[in-house]
Protein backbone atom coordinates (compact mmCIF):
# COMPACT_ATOMS: atom_id res chain seq x y z
CA UNK A 1 0.00 0.00 0.00
CA UNK A 2 1.41 3.35 -1.02
CA UNK A 3 1.12 5.94 1.74
CA UNK A 4 2.30 8.93 -0.28
CA UNK A 5 0.05 10.05 -3.13
CA UNK A 6 0.58 12.29 -6.14
CA UNK A 7 -1.97 14.99 -6.97
CA UNK A 8 -3.21 12.80 -9.83
CA UNK A 9 -3.76 9.78 -7.57
CA UNK A 10 -5.33 11.97 -4.89
CA UNK A 11 -7.76 13.39 -7.43
CA UNK A 12 -8.77 9.87 -8.52
CA UNK A 13 -9.14 8.83 -4.89
CA UNK A 14 -11.44 11.77 -4.10
CA UNK A 15 -13.12 11.69 -7.49
CA UNK A 16 -12.39 15.37 -8.22
CA UNK A 17 -10.07 17.13 -10.68
CA UNK A 18 -6.34 17.54 -9.96
CA UNK A 19 -6.92 21.33 -10.02
CA UNK A 20 -9.43 20.97 -7.14
CA UNK A 21 -6.82 19.05 -5.11
CA UNK A 22 -4.24 21.80 -5.74
CA UNK A 23 -6.79 24.43 -4.62
CA UNK A 24 -7.51 22.43 -1.44
CA UNK A 25 -3.78 22.18 -0.73
CA UNK A 26 -3.16 25.87 -1.39
CA UNK A 27 -6.07 26.93 0.82
CA UNK A 28 -4.71 24.76 3.63
CA UNK A 29 -7.46 22.10 3.67
CA UNK A 30 -5.05 19.24 2.88
CA UNK A 31 -1.47 19.06 4.16
CA UNK A 32 1.06 18.38 1.43
CA UNK A 33 4.76 18.80 0.81
CA UNK A 34 6.78 19.42 -2.32
CA UNK A 35 9.46 17.16 -3.72
CA UNK A 36 12.81 18.53 -4.86
CA UNK A 37 11.33 18.72 -8.35
CA UNK A 38 8.44 20.84 -7.08
CA UNK A 39 5.76 18.13 -7.25
CA UNK A 40 3.16 18.01 -4.51
CA UNK A 41 2.84 14.85 -2.43
CA UNK A 42 0.06 14.07 0.02
CA UNK A 43 0.20 11.59 2.88
CA UNK A 44 -2.65 9.15 2.60
CA UNK A 45 -3.47 9.50 6.31
CA UNK A 46 -3.78 13.31 5.93
CA UNK A 47 -5.98 12.89 2.89
CA UNK A 48 -8.28 10.39 4.55
CA UNK A 49 -8.60 12.59 7.66
CA UNK A 50 -9.65 15.49 5.39
CA UNK A 51 -12.08 13.25 3.47
CA UNK A 52 -13.74 12.06 6.70
CA UNK A 53 -14.07 15.64 7.92
CA UNK A 54 -15.65 16.71 4.62
CA UNK A 55 -17.87 13.65 4.36
CA UNK A 56 -16.19 12.49 1.13
CA UNK A 57 -16.56 8.70 0.84
CA UNK A 58 -13.25 6.83 1.08
CA UNK A 59 -12.97 4.16 -1.63
CA UNK A 60 -12.97 0.59 -0.30
CA UNK A 61 -10.23 -0.72 -2.54
CA UNK A 62 -7.30 1.08 -4.06
CA UNK A 63 -8.70 1.88 -7.51
CA UNK A 64 -5.68 3.78 -8.79
CA UNK A 65 -2.84 1.50 -7.79
CA UNK A 66 -3.57 -1.17 -10.37
CA UNK A 67 -1.56 0.32 -13.21
CA UNK A 68 -1.36 -1.85 -16.27
CA UNK A 69 2.16 -3.16 -16.83
CA UNK A 70 3.56 -3.63 -20.32
CA UNK A 71 6.88 -5.23 -21.23
CA UNK A 72 8.40 -4.38 -24.63
CA UNK A 73 11.04 -6.85 -25.84
CA UNK A 74 13.11 -5.74 -28.82
CA UNK A 75 16.84 -5.41 -29.46
CA UNK A 76 16.37 -2.24 -31.52
CA UNK A 77 16.55 0.69 -29.06
CA UNK A 78 14.79 3.04 -31.49
CA UNK A 79 11.78 0.75 -31.82
CA UNK A 80 11.69 0.21 -28.06
CA UNK A 81 11.84 3.96 -27.43
CA UNK A 82 9.09 4.62 -29.97
CA UNK A 83 6.74 2.02 -28.50
CA UNK A 84 7.46 2.92 -24.87
CA UNK A 85 6.92 6.60 -25.58
CA UNK A 86 3.69 6.02 -27.52
CA UNK A 87 2.25 3.87 -24.74
CA UNK A 88 3.37 6.10 -21.88
CA UNK A 89 1.79 9.10 -23.56
CA UNK A 90 -1.47 7.23 -23.76
CA UNK A 91 -4.22 8.35 -21.42
CA UNK A 92 -4.35 4.89 -19.85
CA UNK A 93 -1.34 5.60 -17.60
CA UNK A 94 0.44 2.36 -18.49
CA UNK A 95 3.64 1.37 -16.73
CA UNK A 96 6.00 0.39 -19.54
CA UNK A 97 9.44 -1.21 -19.28
CA UNK A 98 11.64 -2.85 -21.88
CA UNK A 99 14.08 -5.70 -22.28
CA UNK A 100 16.65 -5.97 -25.06
CA UNK A 101 17.29 -9.73 -25.02
CA UNK A 102 15.65 -13.01 -24.15
CA UNK A 103 17.38 -13.42 -20.81
CA UNK A 104 16.33 -9.99 -19.58
CA UNK A 105 12.82 -10.57 -20.92
CA UNK A 106 12.55 -13.79 -18.90
CA UNK A 107 13.62 -12.02 -15.73
CA UNK A 108 11.19 -9.16 -16.31
CA UNK A 109 8.26 -11.50 -16.96
CA UNK A 110 8.90 -13.00 -13.52
CA UNK A 111 9.61 -9.80 -11.59
CA UNK A 112 7.58 -7.12 -13.33
CA UNK A 113 4.65 -9.48 -14.04
CA UNK A 114 3.40 -7.63 -17.13
CA UNK A 115 -0.22 -7.74 -18.24
CA UNK A 116 0.96 -7.45 -21.83
CA UNK A 117 4.11 -8.49 -23.66
CA UNK A 118 5.11 -6.84 -26.94
CA UNK A 119 7.68 -9.19 -28.43
CA UNK A 120 9.98 -8.94 -31.44
CA UNK A 121 10.44 -12.55 -32.46
CA UNK A 122 13.34 -11.91 -34.82
CA UNK A 123 15.88 -11.36 -32.06
CA UNK A 124 18.96 -13.63 -32.15
CA UNK A 125 18.40 -15.30 -28.78
CA UNK A 126 14.62 -15.49 -28.86
CA UNK A 127 12.52 -18.24 -30.28
CA UNK A 128 9.16 -16.56 -30.59
CA UNK A 129 7.10 -19.74 -30.63
CA UNK A 130 8.91 -21.00 -27.55
CA UNK A 131 8.33 -17.78 -25.60
CA UNK A 132 4.61 -17.74 -26.41
CA UNK A 133 4.18 -21.42 -25.59
CA UNK A 134 6.08 -21.08 -22.32
CA UNK A 135 4.13 -18.04 -21.15
CA UNK A 136 0.74 -19.49 -22.08
CA UNK A 137 1.44 -22.90 -20.52
CA UNK A 138 2.50 -21.57 -17.11
CA UNK A 139 -0.28 -20.87 -14.61
CA UNK A 140 1.57 -17.83 -13.27
CA UNK A 141 1.84 -16.16 -16.68
CA UNK A 142 -0.92 -17.64 -18.85
CA UNK A 143 -3.06 -14.49 -18.64
CA UNK A 144 -0.35 -12.26 -20.10
CA UNK A 145 -1.49 -10.95 -23.48
CA UNK A 146 1.14 -11.26 -26.22
CA UNK A 147 1.60 -9.02 -29.25
CA UNK A 148 4.21 -10.34 -31.65
CA UNK A 149 6.25 -8.06 -33.91
CA UNK A 150 8.28 -9.14 -36.88
CA UNK A 151 9.64 -7.73 -40.09
CA UNK A 152 9.42 -11.08 -41.87
CA UNK A 153 6.19 -12.79 -40.99
CA UNK A 154 3.81 -14.14 -43.56
CA UNK A 155 0.25 -15.30 -42.91
CA UNK A 156 1.44 -18.87 -42.31
CA UNK A 157 3.86 -17.85 -39.57
CA UNK A 158 1.28 -15.49 -38.04
CA UNK A 159 -1.11 -18.42 -37.84
CA UNK A 160 1.54 -20.56 -36.19
CA UNK A 161 2.33 -17.80 -33.65
CA UNK A 162 -1.35 -17.60 -32.74
CA UNK A 163 -1.49 -21.36 -32.25
CA UNK A 164 1.37 -20.97 -29.79
CA UNK A 165 -0.54 -18.33 -27.86
CA UNK A 166 0.15 -14.94 -29.45
CA UNK A 167 -2.92 -12.73 -29.18
CA UNK A 168 -1.92 -10.46 -32.06
CA UNK A 169 0.76 -10.25 -34.72
CA UNK A 170 2.09 -7.05 -36.32
CA UNK A 171 4.52 -6.63 -39.18
CA UNK A 172 7.24 -4.04 -38.92
CA UNK A 173 7.38 -1.13 -39.61
CA UNK A 174 4.89 -0.69 -36.87
CA UNK A 175 1.58 1.13 -37.26
CA UNK A 176 1.69 2.92 -33.88
CA UNK A 177 -1.91 4.20 -33.76
CA UNK A 178 -3.12 0.71 -34.56
CA UNK A 179 -0.80 -0.78 -31.93
CA UNK A 180 -2.11 1.63 -29.28
CA UNK A 181 -5.67 0.79 -30.24
CA UNK A 182 -5.04 -2.96 -30.02
CA UNK A 183 -3.20 -2.61 -26.70
CA UNK A 184 -6.17 -0.74 -25.24
CA UNK A 185 -8.56 -3.34 -26.67
CA UNK A 186 -6.58 -6.31 -25.37
CA UNK A 187 -6.20 -4.79 -21.93
CA UNK A 188 -9.75 -3.52 -21.70
CA UNK A 189 -10.99 -6.98 -20.80
CA UNK A 190 -12.29 -7.59 -24.30
CA UNK A 191 -10.90 -10.26 -26.54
Amino acid sequence: MEDILTVFKTSKYCNVSPKTIINWIESGHISAYKTVGGHRRIKKTDLEAFMRKQGIPIPEAEPVEKRIRILVVDDDPIIVETIVQALEEDEHDYEVISASDGFEAGLQVNHFKPHLLILDIMMPDIKGYEVCRKIKSDDETKDIKIIVLSAYLDEEKFKKMKEYGADLCFSKPLPLPQLKEEVARLLGGTG
